[in-house]
């Protein structure tokens, strides 16, 4: 009897598993810390009031709204040119960290709504406390090297991918464990506009074998560009995680992007026709939002279009 309570109570646990494992938990990151200016972190709020929660459950998207993390407002920092507000950066991406790890051991995918792309070195490094393993699609219209650059703005938002790496300051770095927090071969990026590389961030990405596609190629296929993404990350059986930045699509398009981008990305359509494709895959267990800046659309038709595309990529 006692057999078979044990084995009645490990069939309801992996059922409870599965159901929480098909709910969605949505964070919201209220922070421009690391951003050129104000404005991203009126995102989370900005998107509940355009209904994107609501509009979620009415397509059968199963969805939880944890509320909002603390968050942090951009402010110059005359003082640290190098890299500005890195404090505040690093609180952030730490209090994401907990979040998602927390959410992870309740068996949910986490919907993480910011705020600048700083965001996501916390989003990686909760994940890395349950899987070391994990993987990132990074589809962004730029490719976020600035701290490679020593007379770069110092704006923290613009270097991601260079802190993803293991190349940053060592508080932005160390946030996951050792580093990197991701290895080459777990980063795929998607979309960047090849206008923003400079010649020392492409050695850098080719020397450590990061799979890259920029705007053109997603402009062209955005079905076989995430294709190629997944193949490029297949080689592990850790979970994947997707990074959409607004600004990868063109904002003569939709301009929302804190950092815009003229006449080199994809439509909306386009872009989330890509993003689509990489969030139905199995090992899809998280999707991060990042650089809309509602302050651009005080009208709200953008921002609902925009809301549109996530419903749709979401679905399933």
């Amino acid at each position: 009897m006692v057999q078979q309570a044990a084995v009645r109570q490990a069939a309801v646990q992996q059922a409870a598993g599965e159901r929480s494992r098909d709910e969605w938990a949505f964070i919201g990151v209220p922070s421009s810390a690391g951003a050129h200016h104000a404005g991203q972190e009126l995102t989370p709020d900005a998107l509940r009031a355009a209904g994107l929660l609501g509009r979620l459950a009415e397509a059968g998207v199963a969805v939880t709204d944890t509320g909002d993390l603390p968050g942090s407002v951009f402010a110059a920092d005359y003082g640290h040119p190098r890299a500005r507000n890195l404090d505040a950066v690093v609180g952030v991406a730490r209090e994401v960290a907990d979040a998602v790890a927390a959410q992870l051991a309740a068996g949910r995918r986490v919907l993480v709504a910011g705020g600048d792309c700083t965001i996501t070195l916390g989003v990686i490094a909760g994940f890395r406390r349950r899987d070391l393993d994990v993987g990132l699609a990074y589809v962004d219209g730029d490719a976020d090297l600035g701290a490679l650059d020593t007379s770069a703005s110092g704006i923290l938002d613009a270097s991601g991918v260079a802190h993803l790496l293991g190349r940053g300051e060592p508080a932005l770095v160390g946030l996951g464990g050792p580093a990197p927090l991701l290895a080459p071969s777990r980063l795929a990026l998607i979309g960047y506009d090849p206008r923003e590389v400079s010649d020392a961030g492409r050695r850098f990405l080719a020397d450590a074998g990061v799979s890259s596609g920029a705007a053109a190629d997603l402009q062209a296929d955005p079905a076989a560009e995430a294709a190629r993404a997944l193949a490029a990350l297949d080689g592990a059986a850790g979970p994947l995680v997707v990074h959409f930045d607004v600004d990868v699509v063109d904002s003569a398009d939709l301009p929302l992007g804190n950092f815009p981008h003229y006449g080199s990305g994809p439509a909306l359509d386009q872009a989330a026709a890509c993003v689509r494709a990489l969030v139905q895959h199995p090992a899809c267990a998280g999707l991060i939002l990042t650089e809309v800046n509602p302050t651009y659309d005080p009208a709200g038709g953008q921002l609902a279009r925009y809301v549109s595309a996530l419903v749709d990529i979401l679905r399933g």
